[in-house]
């Protein structure tokens, strides 16, 4: 027999009211207004509308004020929105598991509220133990995709030939230029990748309702959920209520007249104790695309400046990148190891610690992911365009090049290489390949032929790299910083973000003399001649690259 959606809404909100006494304190407030970045930034963009402040918070800042906010007597309960947040899949995993610690550590109730719902919201929301959904929301619970875009023939319509150069038969980042359909190497990775994150959102789903995760399958395939009441029947939500009727609950809870008497507090509100200790941990992030996010010199030089600091006893490298240029990847890389020369260095990966982004910290002495991080793509490619057919096409120009050798103009984009040219970018495709495989093989206590097995260029999910090697424990950045405290030794610390972040003005933006003007974001609809690849963006029709994505 089917419940009675109302009768329910109306008796949770009668056992509320009638509870022995009113919760005492401030409800803590995740709303998620704001995306949930590795870093609490700033940024502008440009546009037809005009220019925007974009404002992100901290992941860490969020996991700290739980972590706090439970043994805070003056925070009663969390209210949140799980449909409204922006992140990535393996930010989304982290919240999860630190609004899950908040209920364990606390018995505090927690209530979510949606007025949209899908497997990455609800995923969220069964973090907590009351799940409410609006009565007139909709959702879908499909399974999980990706979309791959394939532009060879674009390309030849327009006389371009991109010619790839790589090792690593999963090594995917290029094949957009070169195929017009997908290669069985890169399907069956996506495949699995995709599975992996799916299942690690239907385990949770299903362990906190108590369903059996073959049920959910089921209901993905059958399309068996859409409006409101068939994700409540399906028992996935505690109950529909409109807004009215959840501030009314709430104010039940609270023993308030009106929901606007009740204390409530965001993350971005609640104030942490930065602590005056002598001993630091520091968290020195690398969040973005090597090369161009990530210089290399510059975070150099900032592992030095953590280096030579006497105060910081143990640092948390915290990456969260695709990859990118090898040199920077390797300045970076040099810093790193000089650093575990003083100082012990544990790594965290947020949404991708791939390619580059695992060549920078595969020597840290211990390694924290999530189930859904993209983590190795040990694997290296070069891509070289020729656009002189499209330029003599097009624009009617013939370029000539004049050089003083055979090769003067290997890379001059007028023409294909040749076969000894394709041999020579080969091999130093290949020299990259082997450095990589040895210094991962050094880092993880592997040899080459096992790294070498379980290279190949392919991404792995971080459930899986935990399997094979490449990742030592599932943890947040706050398990990887208290991991590192305890291996220091040490019981009380601050905690110090590296490098500094600053905020980009426009008065700074348009003089130039700002320090951050990377964060400015341009949108592809106005730059049509700016094309992606696996996270960077850059001219790739304009340059020959060797990169590590």
């Amino acid at each position: 027999m089917k419940r009675s959606v109302l009768v329910v809404a109306a008796a949770l909100m009668l056992c509320a009211s009638a509870q022995a006494k009113p919760l005492k304190g401030k409800v803590l407030f995740l709303n998620f207004s704001q995306p949930v970045a590795e870093r609490a930034k700033s940024s502008m963009s440009l546009g037809m509308s005009g220019v925007s402040n974009n404002r992100s918070s901290s992941l860490l800042t969020l996991e700290a004020v739980l972590e706090t906010a439970a043994k805070d007597d003056d925070i009663a309960m969390i209210f949140m929105r799980p449909d409204k947040l922006t992140a990535g899949t393996a930010t989304t995993e982290e919240i999860r598991t630190s609004v899950l610690r908040f209920r364990e550590k606390s018995g505090k109730r927690v209530v979510a509220y949606m007025n949209s719902i899908n497997a990455r919201s609800l995923y969220l929301a069964t973090s907590a133990d009351m799940i409410v959904l609006n009565p007139a929301a909709s959702g879908h619970f499909s399974g999980m995709g990706s979309t791959q875009y394939f532009i060879k023939d674009l390309l030849d319509t327009l006389g371009v030939h991109m010619q790839l150069i790589r090792h690593g038969k999963y090594k995917s980042a290029g094949e957009m230029y070169i195929r017009n359909d997908i290669s069985p190497e890169n399907r069956e990775q996506y495949q699995a990748l995709l599975g992996t994150i799916w299942d690690t959102y239907m385990d949770g789903i299903a362990q906190a309702r108590g369903i059996e995760k073959s049920s959910l399958d089921a209901m993905a395939s059958r399309l068996s959920l859409a409006d409101a009441p068939s994700w409540y029947e399906a028992g996935l939500v505690d109950t529909l209520m409109h807004r009215d009727q959840i501030e009314a609950y709430l104010c039940a809870l609270m023993g308030k007249d009106k929901v606007s008497d009740i204390g409530k507090i965001t993350p971005d509100k609640y104030k942490l104790h930065k602590g005056n200790s002598r001993n630091h941990i520091a968290v020195i992030y690398a969040d973005g695309s090597i090369g161009s996010d990530l210089v290399g010199d510059e975070l150099a030089r900032t592992i030095e400046k953590v280096k030579a600091d006497k105060n910081v006893k143990a640092v948390v490298f915290r990456v969260n990148s695709p990859g990118g240029a090898v040199m920077d990847s390797d300045i970076i890389r040099r810093a790193i190891l000089q650093l575990q020369e003083d100082k012990l260095v544990v790594a965290s990966y947020g949404d991708y610690a791939a390619s580059g982004g695992y060549w920078i910290s595969a020597s840290a002495s211990r390694i924290f992911c999530s189930n859904t991080t993209l983590t190795g793509s040990i694997g290296v490619f070069g891509m070289v365009p020729s656009y002189g057919d499209a330029i003599r096409r097009h624009l009617h120009v013939n370029p000539v090049v004049v050089g003083t050798h055979e090769h003067s103009d290997m890379f001059s984009g007028m023409r294909d290489l040749d076969p000894a040219e394709l041999e020579w970018n080969q091999q130093q495709i290949e020299t990259v390949y082997t450095n990589f495989v040895n210094l991962v093989a050094k880092g993880r206590g592997m040899t080459p032929d096992a790294v070498d097995d379980i290279a190949q260029g392919r991404v792995w999910a971080g459930a899986t790299a935990f399997k094979i090697g490449l990742a030592d424990e599932r943890g947040t950045l706050l398990d990887a910083i208290k991991y590192a405290a305890k291996e220091a030794g040490l019981s009380d610390f601050r905690i110090d973000c590296y490098p500094e972040v600053k905020e980009v003005t426009l008065r700074s933006l348009l003089s130039g003399k700002s320090d951050n003007l990377p964060l400015v974001t341009l949108p592809f609809s106005e730059f049509p001649f700016l094309l992606q690849a696996e996270g960077p963006v850059y001219m790739a029709l304009m340059e020959s690259i060797i990169t590590i994505y």
